[in-house]
């Protein structure tokens, strides 16, 4: 049997240990980095220095996702696992793509805006299915094919929904799709009579949970707390159409 990516499943006493220094991985995070903030520099939408912000904090985040003990901690719990991707299509991914929201390509997937949307759903459904994610924690192949295909499809989805040029509506309807659909996600894994997902079952009980209540949880921080940031999202775009100058117009005399 193959190990999973970030290990076999640690005992709480081992976690502080398990750091992920794959040197294939920290070259890729180095290289990928200074990568996107030399397109950044090159950028005409560089005019000052918070244009880095966040594309730093995003591959900073990648890096504590991949890097940290977190990796060995989603090992041994769903709901870690739950807590990674929801750090990674719905933080991480808006920063990396905040400095492309003008460009080319926020154009043409604002094209195909349903498509992208959908594409980005059906990855989020199939990877939290019981078989497709039991293959990705038996073949570190299958599973960065899930970690990348869930971060570039989140990464073009919320390209879509930054765009400055995209109608409001439609990006409130993107927004608020995105959290009904999550919900259901949620509320299918919440609401689960057994423990769906087999290798998470015996290793749960060395951090106090059954395979169930972990499964749960998992569910319920799928269903409320990643809903957050395009709730927040939402309430910006809304808050900042809201304080648009109205135009007047004097009177005819």
């Amino acid at each position: 049997m193959i190990e999973p990516y970030c290990g076999l499943a640690p005992l709480p006493a081992e976690l502080i240990a398990r750091w992920n220094l794959d040197p294939a991985l920290i070259a890729a995070l180095v290289v990928g980095s200074s990568a996107h903030l030399g397109m950044v520099a090159r950028s005409s939408q560089a005019t000052s220095r918070k244009a880095y912000v966040a594309p730093l904090l995003g591959w900073a985040l990648l890096a504590v996702l991949f890097v940290s003990p977190l990796c060995a901690l989603t090992s041994a719990l769903f709901s870690a696992r739950v807590t990674h991707h929801v750090v990674l299509v719905a933080v991480a991914a808006p920063l990396l793509a905040l400095p492309w929201r003008r460009s080319k390509l926020a154009d043409l997937l604002a094209r195909a805006a349903a498509a992208v949307f959908i594409l980005h759903m059906v990855l989020l459904w199939l990877w939290h299915a019981p078989a497709p994610y039991a293959a990705a924690l038996a073949r570190p192949v299958v599973f960065w094919v899930m970690e990348l295909s869930l971060l570039g499809s989140a990464v073009a989805l919320w390209l879509v929904i930054l765009s400055p040029v995209a109608p409001l509506g439609r990006t409130l309807g993107l927004l608020l799709g995105s959290v009904v659909q999550m919900g259901m996600l949620g509320a299918v894994i919440t609401f689960a009579r057994t423990p769906l997902y087999d290798a998470h079952r015996g290793v749960t009980t060395a951090w106090g949970l059954s395979a169930l209540q972990d499964q749960q949880l998992a569910g319920l921080i799928m269903w409320v707390p990643a809903s957050i940031p395009y709730l927040a999202v939402a309430l910006v775009l809304l808050a900042r159409r809201l304080d648009r100058p109205m135009i007047a117009h004097e009177p005819a005399r």
